[in-house]
């Protein structure tokens, strides 16, 4: 019962920290975050590619020109953020730093984010994706060094939550589009920005992990951003590989199963949202919440070093041939991202508890068994991000408050409902070494 009430009583202030935020949105500067929009949305409904691919859609649809230049000032205003950085720096910041203290309890870690790219080059942040709150942890992060815009999905496009977002630098994207002139339009809003003041993150998956591993890179953000990339040009491009881990990941019980459709309409979107609520009430029923979240920095990926390697122009390649080498490109991302991946005591915990194929085991061998785990993925160059001394018994009473560990008296074992999840986090590390099972 007290539980419950400390839940709704968090509810209660967040929902108030919320409302505060958007009244902090309209007395920081409405009006200029709109000027700044209308001004994107300007300059695309005067770009050359993007005036010609209004003139194809005329054509193809016997359409009157006015008509399709209608429409791209339309998706102009849908797609682009308007940023107001007295609301991204004392407002959204504070409140990205009051949510993960809430909930993670300090225990946040970043590495690699000292000297972020930026002055004379395009920079892509590029990112795994595992939970909803990857963006408020990489926001609060690096919240002193970067501000940062990311891709929204079409779930926060409308009032009162889209003003918001935007206002904090966010942009909107419809996800599978099959609208050339949209993907037009959208293509040339990136490749603009990125010449100017525009420090996209990419969730380069495509949505979040279904199984724990790292998912096939999608290309089409990529591609946008390379097919007219100069590599003889002043400006280079960065992409920067970031890799996030989370000991309790919220909507892990409502995520749907690989292969499985992605569910859709209010439904869905309300059983998540009952979903995280839950889990956050049980959250707050321990002194561990949600154990540990790491994010780690890899070394910037020039796009104009991997093309001259390759003696390649992005712009004078047919798009069959340039889609094989974003991807390949994409690839190499994916594979940084894997390497620099952050392991977390959860992640251990459940593989070792995998590993043992049902056997019960004891605190002590699991703590040894973990030991000697950590020496050898630090041996293979891994990043190990929690040190305190009880951690691996922190995890353990994480797992089993959630119901995915059975503990009699010393001994330990999978539940019977809590094999998958087990494997799932387990399986943000698998790729570091081996796990039986």
């Amino acid at each position: 019962m007290v539980a419950k009430i400390s839940a709704f009583r968090w509810l209660v202030r967040a929902g108030a920290a919320l409302a505060a935020a958007f009244a902090g949105w309209i007395l920081l500067g409405r009006a200029r975050s709109a000027g700044g929009r209308h001004a994107v949305a300007e300059r695309l409904s005067r770009d050359q590619y993007v005036i010609e691919a209004a003139e194809r859609h005329s054509r193809e649809n016997g359409v009157p020109l006015a008509a399709s230049l209608g429409l791209v000032e339309g998706y102009a205003r849908e797609i682009s953020p308007a940023p107001d950085p007295r609301l991204y720096f004392k407002v959204g910041v504070p409140l990205a730093g009051l949510v993960v203290r809430f909930l993670y309890g300090g225990r946040l870690h970043c590495a690699g984010g000292e000297n972020l790219p930026g002055g004379e080059s395009g920079v892509i942040f590029v990112m795994n994706h595992r939970s909803n709150l990857d963006y408020v942890v990489l926001g609060h992060l690096i919240r002193d060094r970067k501000a940062l815009s990311f891709a929204s999905g079409e779930w926060a496009r409308f009032w009162p939550l889209g003003p918001l977002v935007r206002a904090m630098g966010s942009f909107f994207v419809r996800r599978g589009s099959g609208d050339e002139l949209y993907r037009r339009v959208l293509e040339r809003f990136v490749q603009t920005g990125l010449e100017r003041d525009f420090t996209p993150v990419v969730f380069v998956e495509g949505g979040l992990s279904r199984d724990g591993r790292l998912r096939e890179p999608k290309i089409g953000f990529l591609d946008y951003a390379l097919r007219r990339f100069d590599p003889a040009g002043d400006r280079d491009l960065l992409l920067v590989p970031v890799a996030i881990n989370h000991d309790w990941v919220l909507e892990d019980g409502s995520l749907p199963s690989p292969g499985a459709p992605n569910p859709s309409g209010v439904g869905s979107v309300l059983s998540t949202f009952l979903f995280i609520l839950r889990g956050l009430q049980l959250a707050r029923s321990g002194p561990e919440r949600l154990g540990h979240a790491a994010v780690e920095f890899g070394t910037p990926i020039s796009a104009r070093r991997w093309a001259t390697s390759r003696n390649i122009d992005f712009r004078n390649l047919e798009q069959p041939a340039r889609a094989g080498l974003v991807r390949e490109f994409a690839a190499d991302l994916m594979n940084t991202i894997g390497e620099i991946v952050p392991v977390l005591p959860v992640p251990v915990v459940a593989g070792l508890l995998i590993g043992a194929s049902g056997e019960a085991l004891a605190q002590g061998e699991i703590k040894a068994r973990s030991h000697s785990l950590v020496l050898e993925l630090e041996r293979r160059g891994a990043w190990i991000c929690f040190d305190e001394e009880d951690a691996v018994g922190a995890a353990l009473r994480l797992l089993v408050r959630r119901g995915l560990v059975i503990q009699d008296r010393d001994n330990y074992r999978p539940s019977p409902e809590g094999g998958k999840l087990l494997r799932f986090y387990a399986a943000s590390i698998s790729h570091l070494y081996s796990v039986d099972g």
